[in-house]
């Protein structure tokens, strides 16, 4: 059977006619120049897609719980793990053969689910809807707890400290039909519990200026909500462009499409009301990745 990487690059030529690639082509094609690190990397994999179309609720049409892997469309979230999940895996497994660390590599595409399982839920396994990682606050703190990535919003320029609580999943329960269920109702008031009253590192929209002269390549940005009771509105990559700053890859409902913003980040944050500013990730060197997992083995 054809592996998940190999269907990617069967997609590309769809996706980004300015770059085709060989549908018999290995996985390494996707990543034919990779950047020196997984963000790096990320971005590079991230723009094969660019032209992608902006489809919201694809992990939502089946009847359980299960792995989604959906490389045709993407909202903002899957269409960051998925770039995330293909660039760790990539480089875990350059990073453990180069080693030779172990002597039952795992095939690409297993590695790559496995990822993209690992980013997606919490503790990175499958127990039911609410182990999802549906509160992008949540998503950033079990992923920094995985050692996948670090949160950097502390230490950039601008930034400030401050709690917020949420509870919008809960109080727009017709919005998420998995809730009309009592026993999964409940567990995401827990997991929204968990989350309030936690103070994290914020940069506002006024400072975000200021913060974005700190951003690296293949950043993973999270602009927060404006609106009561939802900490996230919006996710993508830092990608600096020919005007020597950096502006958001990503899927947009607006565009309809995966694609870079056209303006820096700081002017997007500045011109959408609904965004209060941002947070900052970043995934932390291969090195350290790989000696994560393997000691998780």
């Amino acid at each position: 059977m054809r592996n998940w990487f190999t269907l990617v690059l069967f997609l590309l030529p769809l996706f980004s006619p300015a770059q085709p690639v060989p549908a018999d082509d290995s996985f390494t094609l996707l990543v034919a120049q990779p950047g020196r690190t997984s963000a790096e990397t990320a971005v590079l994999v991230g723009k094969k897609l660019l032209g992608s179309p902006y489809v919201p609720h694809t992990l939502d049409q089946q009847p359980t719980e299960q792995l989604v892997v959906n490389l045709h469309e993407f909202d903002c979230t899957t269409y960051l793990e998925t770039v995330l999940a293909v660039a760790l895996a990539w480089h875990d497994n350059r990073v453990r053969t180069v080693s030779n660390r172990t002597t039952e590599p795992a095939t690409c595409d297993a590695l790559f689910q496995q990822y993209l399982t690992r980013l997606r839920y919490r503790n990175g396994r499958i127990d039911g809807y609410a182990s999802r990682l549906h509160y992008f606050s949540d998503w950033l703190r079990d992923n920094e707890r995985k050692g996948l990535l670090i949160d950097v919003t502390g230490t950039l320029p601008g930034r400030v400290m401050v709690s917020k609580p949420v509870n919008y999943m809960t109080s727009a329960v017709y919005k998420y039909p998995a809730l009309s269920d009592p026993t999964v109702f409940e567990q995401m008031v827990r997991v929204e519990s968990a989350l309030n009253g936690q103070p994290f590192a914020f940069v506002p929209r006024k400072n975000v200026r200021q913060a974005e002269t700190a951003l690296r390549e293949g950043d993973v940005i999270m602009l927060t909500a404006a609106r009561p009771g939802l900490d996230m509105r919006h996710v993508g990559l830092a990608t600096r462009q020919a005007d020597g700053r950096m502006h958001l890859l990503h899927a947009s409902s607006d565009a309809g499409q995966v694609v870079i913003s056209s303006m820096p980040i700081a002017d997007y944050v500045l011109r959408h009301p609904r965004l209060s500013g941002l947070r900052v990730a970043r995934l932390r060197p291969d090195q350290l990745l790989t000696a994560n997992r393997m000691s998780k083995r």
